[in-house]
């Protein structure tokens, strides 16, 4: 058996299980508008009770940091809405907003992570910053590797209508998507988790950027395929929310190891250009070369880059 059909075998399993729990049977149940209130209703409460605690243990600024990581992780619902009303889009509209969105990450990724871990490596370890962004950026690209390797899953590069004919493999492609957010939130954290706000709102601000073409991406497919629209829609939303998951354990790795704070900036940094490198950029020429987005990565990049600027 290969390390796919385990996984799906896996995804299938998890999701018998779920649907057979009491507690699920029990919401199936219930109206649909009494089922959806408990669920936003839990999700509202356990989001104040985490908000609340990073504001007692790590400060006002750790705290709008997870907020920040949720609102980024919820611009791929936003991003997803088109497909509510149309089923296809063009590719060069779709290959220009991605390829803006790669450009605005790199921008982010340069000006929010990597020059302010250079700066707090060279306080702490004066003139040898550069190195130790240098190692944090090669172990995030490294962990994103093996990470990609034990955790099989299929490209965006590579999804066809007939890959699409199984549960399993649906959510083969969600996990892509899972994997690829981590980072971002990570690196959200990361960056307010050190004290500087700043940086974490523009670092912030470029994720959900990124975010919007990607949440479409995700909700197309799952349209076309004949998925209620609306489903798809929050489907394409809840791929987003592992951000937070990042973004806290970025803030609370920086809160926790202040002296780690430039390998851990390094880390996200690596992390990041391993997804646009890997992911994105291929994604954006996957049909034919493009040369609007490559225009438009250039554009999204000077745009953050002047956002940086102005915030600053």
């Amino acid at each position: 058996m290969t390390e796919t059909s385990t996984l799906q075998s896996f995804f299938a399993k998890q999701y018998t299980s779920i649907q057979s729990s009491q507690a699920v049977k029990k919401l199936q149940e219930m109206p649909k508008i009494k089922r959806w209130a408990i669920i936003s209703g839990f999700f509202i409460t356990s989001q104040i009770i985490i908000i609340g605690a990073l504001y007692l243990f790590f400060g006002k600024i750790a705290a709008i940091g997870f907020v920040a990581s949720i609102l980024a992780g919820l611009a791929t619902g936003l991003g997803a809405l088109p497909a509510a009303f149309f089923k296809t889009i063009s590719d060069r509209l779709f290959n220009s907003l991605l390829g803006a969105a790669a450009g605005v990450m790199l921008a982010a990724t340069a000006f929010s992570l990597l020059v302010p871990g250079m700066e707090y490596g060279n306080q702490m370890w004066p003139g040898k910053g550069i190195w130790v962004v240098s190692c944090g950026m090669l172990i995030g690209a490294i962990f994103l590797h093996f990470a990609d390797k034990r955790l099989p899953h299929i490209r965006f590069d590579s999804i066809t209508d007939t890959q699409f004919e199984s549960f399993q493999k649906i959510w083969l492609f969600i996990t892509a998507i899972t994997i690829h957010n981590f980072p971002e939130g990570l690196s959200v954290g990361v960056s307010f988790g050190s004290g500087d706000m700043k940086n974490g709102i523009v670092l912030a601000t470029a994720i959900a950027l990124q975010n919007i073409p990607e949440g479409l991406a995700v909700a197309l497919p799952l349209v076309g395929l004949g998925y209620n629209k609306w489903k798809a829609v929050g489907i394409a939303t809840l791929t987003g929310l592992v951000e937070p998951v990042g973004g806290l354990l970025g803030i609370s790795m920086v809160n926790a190891f202040a002296p780690l704070l430039p390998i851990a900036m390094g880390f996200a940094a690596g992390a990041m250009l391993f997804v646009i490198s890997e992911e994105i950029i291929p994604e954006t020429h996957s049909k034919e070369r493009s040369r609007l987005a490559t225009f438009s990565l250039m554009i999204g990049f000077i745009i953050m880059m002047i956002l940086d600027n102005i915030l600053s």
